[in-house]
């Protein structure tokens, strides 16, 4: 639910904070006093598009932070793990939306800079908004059938048995391009794999024969110089044997002062003997290769001759060894596994239309009962002459998809004997607030948004419909919070918190604020204005007061 929103240099707000509460909330004041510019602020912290003009007259940007406090269970946590935002502790959320006097526009959850349209995907989910914020909720066709899957209760895993259908026709178009593709190819593939079963070709193989290679190509030169070496270490002329003998020689006089010394000549003499050793091996290891330098060279510059042959690279020729012997089997197999998977494609299919088959039912039943819940709100809203029909219409199967095989739409129709039609374009401005409120009062109950917004609510009513749409809201706002701005006494007198909004000039310059009725006094004071205007008599003072007592 939204907690606050904080407000600066937005049109003639230089700052305003406002702390709301869960229930029915109503904003009132005169007309023009802002209340408009109070929903554009909130439309710029839920995404909505951002104007110039909305920064107020001298300030360099403009920003809006709303505060949302929301329950574990809420499904905006998806949408914020896709963006890798987390809520802070006890669920707080902060959306904010900063915007420049040239145009640009900033956004932020959590502090974390995200895109317009993230804001936008995390905010839809948030609250929903009706009245002059461009469609959200039912205003949109396309959510129209989870919100009649949301009504009903349903649960279903027909976008888990859609992709396993989906998945089981591509494999088969998979195997249907590679047989046409191996029958076109069939002469050159025998042909390359006759020449990859002569070479054998095994992984790692050109960088063994080329380090091989190289010391074949030097083994002569590298068999005399290890000679060499190992005549050095190994002849009668050895400084370090010399040398070991003469201190030998002194230390019988010298005593242990000579021992270190003899023991470091003594350590060089075994490393000697090692590395002696070491080259014996590797001349013995040389001379015993079993290989020669013409094989070697045949068989890597055969290997490389071939895969220039079949275009890949030498390390390459395993694979596509393996590709091969799998195409050629396909071939030979004939139809055997291109029959395999299209049977698995009409079990996945027939999987699919047959758990659809068992939600069209639901929904069908779900609808008939929603379609009498709403009519039966209709009358009390002056709308006894209008017909709500919830539109459930089979698909092509072209058209089908994870969420089923039929299109679910909310039709209405507003004269006796008029066909319905779809409910954002047949109702007028105030007539299509009172059909999404009658709408939620029954959906929202099983609803997951906790956060209504209604604005023009009360066009072109009053009295006992005035009265009628208070009831609803407040009933709507039963466990949830509903924010409405209105011009009817009898709605305002419904709310659990009532803010008037206020414009006011002083120096030249004009501002608007927004103060909490926190008494009942003041509210009285405010509904009274509402029933009286300008002057507010006694009589609308009693009005008022009857107004919040039958409310209560």
């Amino acid at each position: 639910m939204l907690r606050s929103l904080i407000i600066q240099n937005v049109v003639l707000i230089e700052r305003l904070a406002i702390e709301f509460k869960e229930g029915l909330c109503a904003l009132t004041g005169e007309t023009g006093a802002g209340k408009s510019i109070l929903l554009d602020s909130l439309g710029l912290a839920l995404g909505a598009r951002g104007d110039s003009t909305l920064v107020r007259k001298g300030a360099e940007e403009a920003s809006v932070t709303a505060a949302f406090e929301v329950a574990e269970s809420h499904p905006v946590y998806l949408a914020l793990a896709e963006g890798g935002i987390e809520a802070d502790e006890g669920g707080q959320l902060l959306l904010r939306r900063v915007l420049s006097v040239e145009g640009k526009s900033r956004a932020y959850i959590n502090d974390q800079p995200v895109s317009i349209s993230y804001l936008r995907k995390v905010g839809d989910s948030l609250v929903e908004i009706h009245g002059q914020f461009e469609a959200q909720g039912l205003l949109n066709p396309a959510t129209h059938r989870a919100m009649l899957d949301e009504y009903a209760k349903t649960t279903h895993n027909l976008p888990a048995l859609w992709d396993a259908w989906k998945q089981t026709e591509k494999h088969l178009e998979d195997l249907r391009v590679g047989a046409a593709k191996a029958r076109a190819e069939e002469d050159w593939l025998r042909a390359a794999k006759e020449d990859l079963e002569h070479w054998n070709p095994v992984e790692g193989e050109e960088a063994q024969l080329a380090a091989l290679r190289e010391s074949l190509m030097h083994r002569e030169q590298i068999l005399e110089s290890l000679g060499t070496a190992w005549q050095a270490l190994n002849g009668e002329d050895d400084p370090l044997r010399r040398a070991y003998a003469a201190l030998s020689r002194a230390a019988e006089k010298m005593g242990e002062t000579a021992n270190p010394a003899l023991e470091a000549l003594d350590r060089a003499l075994l490393e000697v003997q090692e590395s002696a050793g070491q080259i014996e091996s590797l001349s013995s290891s040389l001379e015993d290769n079993p290989h020669d330098l013409e094989s070697i060279d045949e068989r890597l510059f055969g290997l490389r001759a071939l895969a220039r042959k079949l275009s890949c690279s030498m390390e390459d020729l395993p694979r596509l060894h393996a590709e091969i012997k799998a195409q050629l089997e396909s071939l030979e197999e004939g139809g055997d596994g291109l029959t395999k998977a299209a049977a698995k494609v009409e079990e996945a299919r027939s999987t699919y239309i047959a758990q659809s088959k068992i939600l069209r039912t639901a929904r069908e039943k779900a609808a008939k009962k929603l379609d009498e819940l709403v009519q039966a709100e209709l009358p009390p809203l002056k709308l006894d002459r209008a017909k709500f029909v919830t539109q459930i219409t089979p698909l092509d199967e072209s058209a089908w998809g994870p969420e089923g095989t039929e299109r679910v739409r909310f039709l209405v129709a507003t004269n006796p004997g008029a066909n319905p039609g779809p409910i954002e374009k047949i109702a007028s401005g105030g007539e299509l607030s009172r059909f999404i409120l009658a709408l939620k009062v029954i959906i929202a109950q099983e609803g997951s948004v906790h956060s209504f917004i209604f604005d023009e609510v009360d066009t072109g009513i009053g009295g006992s419909t005035a009265d009628a749409v208070g009831e609803r809201l407040a009933r709507l706002a039963r466990g949830r919070q509903v924010l409405v701005v209105t011009h009817a006494p009898q709605i305002a007198a419904r709310a659990s918190a009532h803010w008037i909004v206020e414009k006011s000039e002083k120096g030249g310059a004009v501002k608007t604020a927004i103060l909490p009725l926190e008494t009942r006094t003041a509210r009285c004071e405010e509904i009274a204005r509402m029933l009286a205007g300008a002057t507010i008599t006694k009589e609308a003072r009693a009005a008022a007061e009857k107004l919040l007592e039958n409310a209560a």
